[in-house]
């Protein structure tokens, strides 16, 4: 038996935020993101696009384990995935728990979904991406403001009876001495709200932030990536016995316009499909991955249905494996 993706869907938040006409709308590629209302939640939005899986046909009473990527959860404890659990009706024998992982939370995702089916554990796994980065994100700090939006994703993953694999090749990797990079510094355990400062601070540059808000150091984020992304998809490919050739479609955490014009040429990819859109969405963190892939089944409908993916970013942390789409099918 292999794990298989057979729905994916994903939602976004009504409300949508243009970016500014200018050099940074232009080089980003970012038009405009979708931004949660003020009472809109982690849970609401996973919870949607459940009901969008669930609505091409996967039945609710058979979902057997329920998996949460998410940095913005409802509360520190209980596990949203706890919640939606009950919120989704969901049945009791249906485990579930909530992973802290960004950028390349989706590929750890489906990994873990893989080890459980393939081990004989469960028969599928309903995977929920969501994130509300926005709530993090200070209005007057225009180094991440124009580039994150929110959104969700939910992907089905069942059991197959054959020996092809529909998940294959993961890599991965960790350079936790980069943390730093990219960061919400207080309110965990380490900074408690009761003893950081909601004092707003200038950068050189005028931005201003919180130590409850977003900090990110964007050139350290480009050098990781540009420095990890090459050798993970050469690692892939020699793990399955793969070629570029042999490669479908190449969909990649879409951060934003220019890092993946960057990474295209640097891994080589410039004859290749290769999927480079955030226009209407900007940086979704886990949920990008899954996005790209429902609009590119959407509008492309690739011949073969093999695609390589790679997530990086927060943590420092990165990810990426094969995916057989053959029974794939999107809302």
């Amino acid at each position: 038996m292999k794990a298989y993706i057979k729905k994916i869907a994903y939602y976004l938040p009504e409300n949508m935020e243009e970016n500014p006409q200018g050099r940074l709308r232009k080089k980003t590629g970012i038009d405009r993101r979708h931004i949660c209302g003020e009472g809109e939640i982690a849970s609401q939005l996973a919870g949607k696009a459940a009901e969008n899986v669930f609505a091409l046909g996967v039945k609710r009473s058979e979902v057997e384990m329920l998996l949460l990527c998410t940095q913005s959860p409802d509360y520190f404890l209980p596990t949203t995935a706890c919640i939606l659990q009950d919120r989704l009706g969901l049945p009791k024998n249906c485990g579930a728990l909530d992973f802290n992982l960004g950028c390349s939370g989706y590929i750890y995702g489906l990994s873990l979904a893989k080890g459980l089916i393939e081990s004989g554990q469960v028969n599928n796994v309903l995977l929920l991406t969501a994130e509300t980065y926005s709530k993090y994100i200070n209005e007057h700090d225009n180094s991440v403001k124009p580039l994150f939006g929110d959104g969700a994703s939910a992907t089905f993953i069942e059991a197959v009876d054959t020996d092809e694999p529909g998940l294959d090749g993961f890599v991965t990797g960790t350079d936790g001495g980069g943390y730093a990079a990219l960061i919400v510094p207080a309110g965990g355990m380490a900074r408690p709200y009761n003893t950081a400062s909601g004092i707003e601070r200038a950068d050189e540059y005028g931005n201003l932030r919180t130590d409850f808000d977003l900090h990110m150091k964007g050139n350290a984020i480009s050098e990781f990536a540009l420095e990890v992304v090459p050798d993970t998809l050469q690692r892939i490919l020699a793990k399955t016995g793969k070629a570029k050739e042999d490669i479908g479609y190449f969909v990649f955490h879409q951060a934003n316009k220019f890092m993946l014009e960057y990474l295209q040429q640097k891994c080589g990819l410039m004859d290749c499909p290769y999927w480079n859109d955030v226009a209407e969405y900007g940086n979704t963190v886990s949920s990008s991955i899954p996005i790209a892939i429902c609009d590119m089944l959407r509008r492309e409908k690739p011949a073969n249905p093999l695609i390589l993916s790679i997530g990086f970013g927060v943590g420092l942390s990165w990810g990426g494996c094969l995916i057989n789409l053959r029974y794939a099918s999107t809302f």
